[in-house]
C-alpha cells in the first residue's frame, strides 16, 4: 500500500531534472500515504516514484518499487493477495523472484502473460508499469475500484498519481471546471469514473487499464461485475463459509497488526466473527466511532460484539466543533470532493485506530452485492405500488407528505418521502433518484441540469439493473473513496473482505430471492451469519455509518454553513447561491430534510475554495461546453465489455497486442 506518481514526456519536451522535480513533488505531497519508504525512477523522458506503507514482506528492506532484470519497473499501490500461488507458478516457468514483497510478482507476471496480467491478479491495486523494450506505459485500477489512479494529458506528455491534490503539482494548470461532472456530483455527491471536477483530467475506471505508447493510448476495460449472472448450484451457506473464510485468510496474511470497523451491524460483526476464527493466534483490535446523539450511536452495539469475541475496542466521538477543520484538512490532503457524510467519522476513527494498527477490515461491499439497502426493497415493491387505484396511491402519498421531518438516523419517514416521490420515473431513473441528494428540481434551481443518464434494462431484473449500477458506481467511487482517503490520510490501509474475488462470484449467483424476502433485505447473508452471531444481531436494523447533519446544520454548524453556500466560490462555478441558501432556510423551517443536499454544496464551496489556490490563484469556472474526450491522442477506443468467465478471449485479444 502507498502512494505512487509519475509522467512520461513526449521527446524533447523536458529535462530529466524537470521530470524529476515532479516526480518528487508528487511523492511529498503523498508522503501521509507512504511513511515506510520512497523511490523514484528515471528512464529518458519517462518518471515515477512511489511511497511505501510496509503491510507484506516487512522482513526485508523493500524499495517500494520494482525494477526487474529485464528492466519493466513496477510501482504499485495495493496488495496482491494470491501472491504466493503466482510465486510459485513464476518459479516453476523460471522466474527466481527474491523479494518478500507481494508486489514483487507483477514484472514477471507481466513479462509471461503479456497485456493479459491483469486477469491473472487477485487483491486490490492502482498500478503503473513501464517497459522500456516497447516504450509502454500501463496504468491499471483492481476490479472494483477499492484504490485509485488519477491522470492527465496533453500535447506535451502523461501525468498520473494516487490523489487529486498531488497531480495538481505536476500537470499542466488548468482551473476549468467540467460543469457535466459538477452536475453529477451535486445530484450523488461524488464524480463517476472517469471524470473529475476538472475538464482535463481524469480518475483511470475500475477493471480499467490504459496503455499509453509512442504518444498513443488505448483504454481497455479487463473486467466487468458479474452480479445477475446465471445460478450453477442452489444458494448454500455451507459452501459460501468456505469462500468468506477464505478470503478472510487472505486479506489478514499480512506482517503487521490489524484491527476491524465495529459498529455493530451484520457486517461488520460477521467479520469480526470470522476473522477471529480464522487467526485465532491474532489479536483482532476492533474500532468504533460514538456520537451524543443516541439514534446515531452504535457504541453499545459494537460493545456487545466486542465483548462476544474477545476484542478490543477503542471508541472515538465526534462532534460538530470537529467537522469544518476536518473537511478542510481532507479536501487539502486528497484533492478531490466527497459528499458522504461518513467521511468524516471514518477519518477520525483511523486517525486514532493508526496508532495501533497498520490495516483495518471493513464491511463495504456487502449491501450491493446481496441486496441490503432499502432502496433495493423500493425496487422490488415499487412496481406493486404503481398498480393500485389511483385514488389510494393519491391518499397515500398525502398521508406521507403530511409526516413531519425527522432528525432521526434512517428516519422512517424520509425513506417513505423519497419512495412516494420516485414514482414519476420509472426502472434505474426512479433509482437514481431515490438516492440523489438533491432533486431534479433543486439542481435546476442551483442553476445546473440534472445528469443524463443510460437507462435501458437489457436482459437484467430491475434488481440486478440497480445492484450492478451502484456496484459499478457509488461503490468504488463514493464508498471505497471514502475508505481510501480516509485511511491513508493516516497511512492506515482499509480492506474489504466482502470485495474478495471468490465472494463476488458466488454473491453473483444468488437469485432475488436469496437476496430480498418480502421485506427482509441481505437474506442469505443473514442466514449464512447465523453460523457465528446470535439473531438479535443478525437481524438488527440497517442504520450504517452516517453524521447527525440534519440536526447539526440547524444548530452549531448553521453559521460556517451558510458562510459557504453564500461564498463567491460557488458563484464563480456557476451555482445560484440564491438557491442554495433558499434551500439552508427550507431545511431551517422543517419543510424538508435537505440535510444531503446542503452538505453536497458545502463540500463542493469548501473544494473550489481549495482549487483556486491550488491553481496558482485562478478562479476556478465551470466549462459550459461538453466534456472533450478522455485523450485527443486515443486511437482504440474501449473495446466490448469483458464479461466474467471470458477470461480466456479476453487474455487472447489483449496479448495479441503484447510484442514484447
Amino acid at each position: 500500500m502507498c502512494g505512487i506518481g509519475g509522467l512520461l514526456m513526449n521527446q524533447r519536451e523536458s529535462s530529466p531534472g524537470e521530470i524529476a522535480r515532479q516526480v518528487q513533488a508528487m511523492l511529498s505531497a503523498m508522503r501521509h500515504r507512504g511513511p515506510d519508504g520512497q523511490a523514484e525512477y528515471a528512464d529518458g523522458h519517462l518518471g515515477m516514484g512511489a511511497n511505501r506503507l510496509a503491510i507484506r514482506g516487512i522482513d526485508q528492506v523493500q524499495p517500494p518499487l520494482f525494477v526487474h532484470e529485464s528492466g519493466v519497473v513496477v510501482a504499485c499501490n495495493g496488495e496482491i493477495d494470491n501472491h504466493r500461488t503466482l510465486r510459485a507458478e513464476l518459479a516453476e516457468q523460471g522466474h527466481a523472484i527474491t523479494s518478500s514483497s507481494d508486489v514483487a510478482v507483477i514484472a514477471p507476471l507481466y513479462l509471461e502473460k503479456g497485456l493479459g496480467f491483469l486477469e491473472h491478479l487477485d487483491g486490490v491495486f492502482a498500478l503503473a508499469l513501464w517497459d522500456p523494450a516497447e516504450q509502454r506505459l500501463i496504468l491499471a485500477r483492481d476490479r472494483t475500484g477499492e484504490r485509485h489512479l488519477y491522470y492527465a494529458t496533453s500535447a506535451q506528455g502523461f501525468w498520473f498519481a494516487s490523489e487529486l491534490a498531488a497531480l495538481q503539482l505536476a500537470a499542466p494548470a488548468d482551473a476549468t471546471m467540467d460543469r457535466q461532472s459538477l452536475a453529477y456530483f451535486l445530484r450523488s455527491g461524488y464524480c463517476p469514473s472517469p471524470r473529475t471536477p476538472f475538464a482535463q483530467q481524469f480518475k483511470v475506471c475500475p477493471g480499467e487499464m490504459i496503455v499509453r505508447e509512442r504518444s498513443k493510448t488505448r483504454y481497455m476495460r479487463y473486467w466487468a461485475p458479474p452480479i445477475g449472472r446465471k445460478p450453477v448450484a442452489p444458494p448454500s451457506t455451507a459452501a459460501f463459509d468456505t469462500i468468506f473464510r477464505n478470503a478472510i485468510a487472505r486479506q489478514t496474511d499480512v506482517d503487521v497488526d490489524y484491527g476491524v470497523l465495529l459498529s455493530g451491524g451484520l457486517d461488520s460483526s460477521l467479520i469480526t466473527a470470522v476473522a477471529r476464527q480464522v487467526r485465532p493466534e491474532r489479536q483482532l483490535k476492533a474500532y468504533c466511532v460514538r456520537f451524543e446523539e443516541s439514534s446515531f450511536d452504535e457504541g453499545s452495539n459494537a460493545q456487545t460484539v466486542a465483548r462476544l469475541h474477545d476484542c478490543p475496542l477503542t471508541t472515538v466521538t465526534l462532534g460538530a466543533h470537529q467537522v469544518p477543520q476536518m473537511l478542510r484538512q481532507l479536501i487539502h490532503t486528497t484533492g478531490e470532493p466527497l459528499a458522504d457524510p461518513a467521511w468524516l467519522p471514518l477519518f477520525h476513527v483511523t486517525e486514532r485506530a493508526a496508532f495501533d494498527v497498520k490495516m483495518l477490515l471493513g464491511g463495504e461491499g456487502a449491501d450491493e452485492l446481496f441486496g441490503g439497502y432499502p432502496t433495493y426493497l423500493g425496487a422490488l415493491w415499487s412496481p406493486r405500488y404503481d398498480r393500485l387505484p389511483a385514488p389510494l396511491r393519491n391518499g397515500v402519498r398525502r398521508l406521507v407528505n403530511a409526516l413531519p421531518v425527522s432528525d432521526a438516523k434512517v428516519a422512517v419517514s424520509f425513506l417513505l418521502k423519497k419512495f412516494i416521490a420516485g414514482q414519476a420515473h420509472q426502472g434505474l431513473m426512479r433509482h437514481l433518484f431515490w438516492n440523489a441528494n438533491l432533486s431534479p428540481e433543486w439542481i435546476q434551481r442551483l442553476g445546473m441540469d440534472w445528469p443524463a443518464e443510460q437507462a435501458e434494462h437489457r436482459e437484467q431484473s430491475l434488481l440486478d439493473l440497480v445492484q450492478a449500477y451502484d456496484f459499478g458506481h457509488s461503490l468504488p467511487d463514493a464508498l471505497m473513496a471514502k475508505a481510501d482517503r480516509g485511511g491513508m490520510c493516516h497511512g492506515l490501509e482499509l480492506r474489504a473482505p466482502f470485495l474478495d474475488r471468490a465472494v463476488i462470484e458466488y454473491a453473483s449467483t444468488l437469485p432475488p430471492d436469496a437476496r430480498i424476502q418480502r421485506l427482509r433485505t441481505k437474506a442469505f447473508l443473514k442466514d449464512y451469519a447465523r453460523r457465528y452471531l446470535p439473531p438479535e444481531i443478525v437481524e438488527r436494523r440497517k442504520r450504517g455509518l452516517s453524521v447527525p447533519l440534519g440536526q447539526w446544520l440547524r444548530g452549531p454548524l448553521r453559521d460556517w454553513a451558510s458562510e459557504k453556500l453564500a461564498g463567491e466560490a460557488l458563484r464563480d462555478a456557476g451555482i445560484r447561491t440564491d438557491a442554495a441558501l433558499a434551500l439552508m432556510e427550507q431545511h431551517q423551517q422543517r419543510q424538508g430534510d435537505h440535510a444531503r443536499g446542503l452538505w453536497n454544496l458545502i463540500v463542493l464551496s469548501e473544494w473550489l475554495e481549495w482549487a483556486a489556490v491550488a491553481h496558482r490563484g485562478g478562479t476556478a469556472t465551470a466549462a459550459a461546453a461538453a466534456r472533450p474526450c478522455r485523450d485527443t491522442h486515443a486511437v482504440v477506443p474501449m473495446p466490448g465489455v469483458f464479461e466474467q468467465g471470458s477470461g480466456a478471449g479476453a487474455a487472447a485479444v489483449l496479448a495479441g497486442n503484447h510484442t514484447g
